[in-house]
């Protein structure tokens, strides 16, 4: 059940960074380095902080610099989202590196980090639309629509995490396989991005 452990890592994570709710404040991590558990508190703290900064940019008042300055931040934010889930699929790798995989065994679309990462998403999605179906200084109105689109949610998040647990149940069983493409984002590369690789010249 490893949908269940990661939605209580992530629970857990997202309460934990509202405690101070500050973007800017260093993660402590309660989980052993190297540990699957780590890597799961870690990626949903990175997709917690980036959600604000998503906020912050978005602000219809923003001063130009200031916006610019948040659009980097939140470059290199999916750059560690990304590092952190190849950082979990490479656990994945490992763990089922010794399983035989059958003759008729098929690839799933995404690898098990990725679907986890849409997890970790959900679980943010659940947490700020259970404060908006809230809210009290919201219309009555406000307040039903988003109990309706939190019901959704609590839905989307039953049926993926019991894809996941499945996914990685056949991939135990060597009736799924995993093939994990690396990351080959080109707006950070400065070899790959004109702009980049222009302005060097």
């Amino acid at each position: 059940m490893i949908a269940q452990q990661a939605n209580k890592i992530f629970h857990q994570a997202i309460h934990d960074y509202h405690i101070h709710n500050d973007i800017d404040r260093p993660i402590n991590n309660p989980y052993e380095p190297h540990t699957l558990d780590h890597l799961l508190y870690l990626k949903c703290w990175i997709d917690t902080v980036q959600w604000h900064m998503e906020d912050e940019v978005r602000n219809p008042n923003i001063d130009p610099i200031a916006g610019l300055t948040w659009k980097r931040r939140i470059d290199q934010s999916n750059q560690d989202r990304t590092d952190t889930v190849e950082y979990i699929d490479s656990y994945y790798l490992n763990a089922f590196n010794d399983v035989i995989t059958l003759p008729n065994a098929t690839i799933n679309t995404e690898s098990p980090a990725w679907a986890i990462d849409r997890l970790s998403i959900l679980a943010l999605k659940i947490y700020h639309m259970q404060i908006e179906a809230e809210r009290q200084d919201a219309s009555s109105a406000h307040r039903e629509q988003c109990s309706r689109k939190l019901h959704i949610l609590f839905e989307q998040q039953k049926d993926l995490s019991g894809s996941i647990d499945e996914l990685l149940e056949d991939i135990s069983k060597g009736k799924k396989y995993m093939k994990v493409y690396k990351q080959m984002k080109m707006y950070n590369d400065p070899s790959l991005n004109p702009v980049l690789y222009t302005n060097e010249k």
